[in-house]
């Protein structure tokens, strides 16, 4: 494996760099040199966050290069939508089916993109979009938090890493009161994404 690049994307309050702190451990784990960076932005206050792991025999930059992203989370349909021009020829985009109405929608003085068009500009560059339902599972499962855990384990899907080096840490690095919840979370974006890859 040369590389492998993933950018998340969402607001704040979502458990974006949860996600990919889990991220980055589990290349760790798999013997991989990682590099990790991410801007919060206003995250305290539901602005954007941004996170960037990189996973390769050699990595030189936390950054990823525009054109060259293999995978985007997005944890937010229209934080998915802003970043077109960091995917890479094929990437995967996996897209959470959740909207957060910024200020200047609430305001009346935008609008929001429609599911399709959100598709359509992600597309047009070239990736795969999968929708992940991973915020309606995290409410079934009784936490709105565990929507990341949902996304990561729709990712594991797309890659050859062992599943047990996930679950071992997403155990290790969430609260113990959370242990179970979370692999389950895991767990449920594994099965929703098995049958769509």
């Amino acid at each position: 494996m040369k590389k492998i690049d993933f950018l998340f994307a969402g607001v704040g309050g979502q458990g974006t760099i949860l996600a990919s702190d889990i991220l980055a451990e589990v290349g760790l784990r798999c013997g991989y040199a990682v590099k990790k960076s991410e801007v919060h932005g206003m995250s305290q206050r539901g602005g954007a966050v941004e996170s960037h792991v990189r996973w390769g025999e050699k990595v030189y930059s936390p950054l990823i290069e525009e054109g060259s992203a293999d995978y985007l989370l997005g944890f937010e349909m229209l934080e998915a939508a802003r970043w077109p021009h960091f995917l890479a020829p094929g990437a995967t985009a996996l897209v959470n089916r959740h909207r957060i109405m910024p200020p200047a929608v609430n305001l009346g003085q935008a609008r929001y993109p429609e599911e399709k068009e959100i598709e359509d500009i992600l597309s047009q560059a070239g990736a795969r979009v999968v929708w992940v339902e991973g915020a309606a599972k995290a409410r079934e499962l009784g936490s709105p938090a565990v929507a990341g855990v949902v996304l990561l384990g729709t990712l594991s899907n797309y890659l050859a890493e062992p599943v047990e080096i996930w679950r071992a840490v997403i155990e290790e690095m969430v609260p113990p009161k959370f242990k179970e919840l979370n692999v389950k979370a895991f767990q449920a974006g594994r099965e929703m994404t098995a049958k769509n890859k």
